[in-house]
């Protein structure tokens, strides 16, 4: 009857767990949007740039030398790849949470018990042999194996090893981007450095023609065809011209040591390439179809497995409104004695047990958990559709970036020349008296700064392809 009684009392408490269980606040879940655009343009090749090897993009083995050095050498990818060993040791742990438990363990020690207490009382009767006392100072030695499960019933503890599994996955997309970028801003500062180097030359050819041409204006004051007004004019631009150099050598030092920065080194110069800038071509790009973002941008795939990541979550924390079984067991030997461990089956000891228990009353906590873990999913939606949104600007912007970059280059390349023909020309009339001096000035001015624009303008379209070849997820593949 009284075995009859637990079970009854059994099953009903069962029950109750379970109905209590069962109410689990209704919460909406977003869904992401993949849905983008067909194409850039017109056109739907689907041959990308983006999927090409960085050392196959970047041709100069003096860029390609630094990449590569960056990898080894640069603190925030290292620090990033102990973040990934983090992540990796997350899902090591998890999943050991929903594996059985075992031990092994052993102990001594020794107790008094009150002689005016039950237990006391009990054990002053008699030891194991009659007629002798337990000792008032009892000793307890044991050794033993025990274990304790959870059961898994609703894979809660499952989908928070699925849920760590995703967020590692994320922290390896997160490594992957931080490649490509790191790819694209020493490629970025690289073709700084050759533009800087053109723009120094530059200087340094112009100092030297205008010093030829204050000779000859001297020389003209000395034939008192000009004044010392001429003279000091041209003795200013040349002052003026010389003191560029220096704020484009601080320019070079500045943009070499952000290149050693980024390898991760002390300053040092930066090896680079002495061909002329100017003349170098940047590469043709095909960015294929906007659907391919979502394999090849690391970022988009970061967030996509954040965002699977907090989908588990939420299951994760559903899972507490229901009841968890867990299962305990222990198995050893147990006595007031050594001499009497090994003795069997009297040392003996034994247990098994298990525990059902759920949630009953105030259940605020874990309903704030869930609605935390629905408010992040909802969240994680918003981040994906962001970031996927911003990649296609990204991409869109750069190719226009490109084809207006491409027009200024032609037009300024025109500019230059029809600026330094003018300057002979400007030359030639001064020495036959048929032009002013601040027509030469001033020709020689334009002429320095429309060859400052062509090169900025070069770096541009340099960069331009850096850029392309980024927003397109290339470089970490």
């Amino acid at each position: 009857m009284n075995r009859l009684k637990i079970a009854n009392w059994a099953g009903i408490t069962f029950l109750a767990l379970v109905y209590t269980g069962c109410s689990v606040p209704a919460l909406i879940q977003k869904k992401e949007n993949k849905v983008l655009p067909v194409s850039y343009s017109s056109t739907q090749d689907s041959t990308n740039t983006g999927k090409v090897n960085w050392k196959n993009y970047f041709t100069d083995p003096y860029l390609t030398a630094l990449i590569d050095s960056s990898f080894a050498n640069n603190q925030e990818l290292n620090i990033t790849m102990q973040e990934i060993e983090i992540s990796r040791q997350e899902i090591r742990a998890r999943k050991g949470e929903y594996l059985p438990f075992v031990g092994l363990g052993g102990g001594a020690g020794v107790e008094k018990r009150g002689r005016y207490t039950n237990i006391g009382a009990s054990e002053a009767t008699t030891d194991i042999k009659p007629g002798k006392e337990t000792p008032e100072f009892l000793p307890d030695f044991q050794i033993g194996a025990y274990a304790r499960w959870e059961v898994d019933i609703w894979h809660k503890l499952r989908n928070a090893r699925k849920a760590a599994v995703s967020r590692y996955l994320s922290s390896v997309d997160g490594r992957n981007f931080m490649v490509t970028n790191l790819i694209s801003e020493i490629a970025n500062s690289y073709y700084e450095l050759l533009a800087l180097d053109s723009q120094l030359a530059i200087i340094q050819q112009n100092i030297e023609i205008q010093n030829n041409a204050l000779k000859i204006v001297r020389l003209e004051k000395e034939a008192t065809r000009v004044t010392e007004l001429a003279v000091r004019r041209f003795e200013a631009q040349v002052l003026h011209t010389q003191n560029l150099q220096y704020d484009i050598k601080q320019r070079i030092t500045v943009t070499e040591n952000r290149i050693n920065f980024l390898l991760g080194r002390y300053p040092q110069p930066v090896l680079r390439s002495r061909e002329d800038f100017v003349n170098q071509m940047p590469n043709v790009m095909q960015a294929g179809i906007p659907s391919q973002l979502l394999e090849n941008r690391p970022d988009v795939k970061q967030a996509e497995n954040e965002l699977a990541a907090a989908k588990l979550d939420i299951e994760v924390a559903k899972a507490n409104f229901y009841p968890s079984l867990s299962l305990s067991a222990g198995l050893g030997l147990r006595a007031f004695s050594p001499a009497y461990i090994a003795k069997l089956p009297e040392s003996l000891i034994a247990s098994l047990a298990g525990d059902l228990v759920g949630p009953l009353i105030n259940k605020n906590a874990i309903k704030a958990q869930y609605a935390t873990a629905n408010a992040k999913q909802i969240q994680a939606v918003y981040n994906y559709e962001k970031t996927v949104l911003n990649a296609y600007i990204e991409v869109a912007n750069e190719l226009s970036n490109i084809s207006n970059l491409a027009n200024s280059y032609d037009t300024k390349s025109k500019e230059v020349q029809a600026l330094t023909q003018s300057t002979n020309i400007s030359n030639a009339l001064f020495r036959s008296a048929r032009a002013d001096y601040m027509e030469v000035l001033l020709t020689q001015r334009d002429a320095l700064e429309s060859k400052f624009d062509l090169i900025e303008t070069k770096m541009k379209q340099m960069n331009a392809t850096v850029n392309i070849y980024r927003a397109l997820g290339g470089g970490w593949n």
